[in-house]
């Protein structure tokens, strides 16, 4: 009976070190998957500070725990279970997918940069303060273009793991969607009260503290004009490189073993990233300057004064 009890417990200690084994490899794909979408995750934190400008200090909070909550719903409840299902029946249809996803991303960034450039970049529209209709119609809107963004997110994580098995897969996507939300509204939670906590430390009598606290309040729209320049490039990177890889997946390799000699040119390491990341961006650029191209003449003819000008001829 003892030795019977002996080797079930060394077979319930075999188990344990398999189910921590486990829990390592599903703890490290999970990470592996988040950093593959790094590049969007910046995008997301530079563009949801923009919601809440104008708010009351009060509600800041209070409404990005709101668009979180809806980000969380979006991955965990329409998301997964979508591209679980596509992966289970109908994985070659990933690169596609992610395809279109990645020249969603290019025209994004192209369209920032035409925006500027033009001149008519257009904000977000502010919440008005103590408006709890509106309120609502500005949350529905950042989920909305949320739901986008975390689409990518959990695409690109997807394709990370596409050979793992089926719960696996579920357990590594599930674990990057609610760990990429805390992350992304963590920060942008920090970078909202951030101007807050520098007015707070201004106003105490250390001299010290008071310098931290208009060192903050100076720096903070910096920091939100940084994000949202490294948001619009992470956007054309990303996306570039997802179209450069899928090319490349469908059976179209010129242009991707053009970009791996430009890396092998350069020695590999960093400098090879870096080329690989500026050719990437490069054709994010090209592609997404195509698309908003199409969409704005598509716009203009189905404008009015389009229409007025086709009538005419």
């Amino acid at each position: 009976m003892a030795g019977g009890l002996v080797a079930l417990l060394d077979d319930i200690a075999a188990l344990a070190k398999l189910a921590a084994a486990s829990v390592d490899d599903v703890g490290a794909a999970a990470g592996r998957a988040s950093a593959k979408a790094a590049g969007v995750v910046i995008d997301d934190t530079a563009v949801t500070p923009r919601y809440v400008d104008g708010l009351k200090p009060e509600r800041e909070l209070p409404i990005i725990r709101k668009i979180a909550m809806g980000s969380l719903r979006n991955k965990l409840l329409i998301i997964l279970p979508a591209i679980l299902l596509l992966s289970q029946f109908l994985p070659w249809s990933l690169t596609p997918i992610l395809m279109v996803g990645g020249t969603y991303l290019a025209y994004e960034g192209a369209e920032k940069i035409w925006e500027m450039v033009a001149g008519h970049e257009h904000a977000v529209e502010a919440v008005a303060a103590g408006d709890p209709d509106h309120e609502k119609t500005v949350v529905s809107g950042a989920v909305r273009t949320d739901f986008i963004l975390s689409a990518e997110i959990m695409v690109i994580a997807l394709n990370e793991v596409a050979d793992e098995a089926f719960v696996s897969r579920a357990v590594i996507l599930a674990l990057v969607a609610v760990g990429i939300t805390i992350l992304v509204y963590g920060v942008v939670g920090l970078i909202v009260k951030m101007d807050d906590i520098g007015l707070h430390l201004a106003g105490r009598e250390s001299g010290a503290s008071q310098r931290v606290g208009r060192g903050l309040v100076a720096f903070m729209p910096k920091l939100l004009a940084g994000l949202s320049t490294v948001g619009i490039v992470a956007m054309l990177w990303v996306g570039g490189h997802i179209l450069l890889v899928g090319v490349h997946d469908l059976g179209w390799h010129w242009l991707y073993d053009l970009v791996h000699h430009a890396e092998e040119a350069v020695g590999g390491g960093f400098p090879g990233w870096l080329a690989n990341t500026l050719a990437s961006a490069v054709i994010g650029l090209v592609v997404g300057a195509l698309v908003v191209l199409v969409v704005t003449q598509v716009k203009r003819m189905r404008s009015p004064e389009g229409d007025h000008a086709a009538s005419a001829h």
